[in-house]
């Protein structure tokens, strides 16, 4: 395991304050910073799933046109420094510590008088003025939750982005998409542009009753943008891309599966929106190089290619649906071994279903969280599948599932939370955004 600095290990323990949804707390804490978030120009990303592709394409992109960009994503896989990126690097350590000890003494402040800021609360500020002192004031960012009520909701955006919507998250934004849809459309402002996915009609009609209570244009990414896959292998998909301001012709795209067609839709709507209506322009090369150069670790990445070895973090039924389809694409009609572990917030049984077709034999692994389902719990429901399944820890599960896949001309797909695709990262010394993605 990775040792951090004792400030992040501070940092870490304000987990145990949950989530408690608001933007009180968080506008506090900026407002006694000097409100760095006012100096920024912001595209606020939500979405079920996708949120995160997205918002790396975009980044990609505005770096290629030669703007200064910071980014800010969660979760991270392997450090908290991957969070919070200025032209795509990690802020360092050096930079990094010294602003926690400045943030935490705010954040007692804040403290006082309305109860303890929570972790995603104190690193949201935290980015909004690493962002201000680097000068990058062209900001791309993830929500983390929902959306209304979501601590990055404390700024007003250059425009809003919604990429999808289904069921996630229950408890704390509803039981159904309609509901979840409400919640989403919080970060919908006035006046500001609303790029959203390909939504179904609950989900498109809550939203675009928002828009227009807000008079925000609504522009269907699907409508905008037609993008189609050509091909595909190891290395990327190679894709056409046809915009409302410019043919982009053939692009290589290394981000795998059809659910990123979609994606880069949705940025590339994005990016000639600011275009249109906050004058940034984005030129046509912009495009094709930050599609064809853009990075986003450990979304269907490809670790090794005898046997395939595949790294996904999806962990939701509608994530595992989109990976299972790209396995399948890839793998042609070779079995695959199926290397998994989950949170105990995660629906197991929905996750496995899309696998049921595919998957020969099956590792249930424990991952390094109080969160995680024990293994004989993953055993109990692979096993209702029928597929040949043991439980082991992460290295002997990784190197049984590759002497399987040789021994049976198969693949292997290792998924089921970020939290183990960190776990793998850390075990073959892969660092994200800190070196290349592996070319095969």
């Amino acid at each position: 395991m990775i040792e951090e600095p004792e400030a992040i290990k501070r940092l870490y323990k304000l987990h145990t304050m949950g989530i408690k949804p608001g933007l009180e707390r968080v506008g506090a804490l900026l407002a006694r910073m000097g409100n760095p978030e006012r100096e920024l120009a912001v595209v606020h990303v939500t979405g079920t799933n996708g949120k995160g592709s997205v918002c790396a394409l975009i980044d990609s992109i505005l770096r290629a046109a030669g703007y200064k960009t910071g980014i800010y994503t969660s979760p991270h896989l392997l450090r908290l420094n991957e969070r919070i990126r200025v032209d795509g690097k990690c802020v360092a350590d050096a930079e990094l510590l010294p602003l926690i000890e400045e943030v935490e003494r705010h954040a007692l402040e804040v403290q006082a008088v309305h109860g303890e800021v929570t972790f995603f609360e104190f690193t949201t500020a935290l980015a909004f003025e690493y962002f201000r002192r680097k000068g990058a004031r062209l900001v791309v960012a993830e929500v983390g939750m929902g959306g209304r009520l979501d601590a990055t909701n404390v700024i007003t955006p250059l425009l809003s982005v919604i990429t999808s919507i289904s069921v996630e998250h229950s408890m704390y934004l509803g039981p159904d998409v309609p509901s979840i849809a409400r919640e989403k459309a919080g970060i919908i402002k006035q006046g500001r542009p609303v790029i959203c996915g390909d939504l179904d009609e609950s989900a498109l009609a809550v939203i675009s009753r928002v828009a227009a209570g807000n008079n925000a244009r609504l522009v269907s990414a699907k409508e905008a943008v037609d993008v189609r896959m050509i091909s595909q292998d190891f290395k990327g998909q190679k894709i056409a891309v046809m915009g409302a301001n410019d043919d982009y012709s053939t692009i290589v795209m290394p981000l795998l599966g059809r659910h990123q067609i979609e994606n880069c839709a949705i940025a590339v709507a994005a990016v000639e929106e600011l275009d249109r209506f906050a004058g940034l322009p984005v030129g046509a090369e912009a495009i094709r190089k930050g599609i064809r150069t853009v990075q986003w670790p450990g979304r269907c990445q490809i670790l090794a290619v005898d046997p395939l070895t595949i790294l996904d973090g999806g962990h939701n039924p509608g994530a595992a649906e989109k990976l299972s389809v790209t396995v399948r694409e890839l793998a042609k009609k070779q079995p695959v071994g199926l290397v998994f572990g989950m949170c105990d917030d995660k629906d197991v049984n929905g996750f496995l279903q899309p696998f049921s077709k595919i998957v020969k034999a099956c590792w249930a692994v424990t991952i390094r969280t109080d969160r995680a389902v024990p293994r004989s719990q993953l055993v109990s429901a692979a096993g209702r599948f029928g597929w040949r399944v043991q439980e082991a820890d992460l290295a002997a599960a990784i190197a049984d599932a590759k002497r399987w896949a040789l021994e049976n001309k198969g693949i292997v797909c290792i998924a089921g939370s970020l939290y183990l695709v960190g776990e793998v990262m850390e075990l073959i010394g892969y660092r994200p955004f800190e070196q290349e993605m592996a070319q095969p």
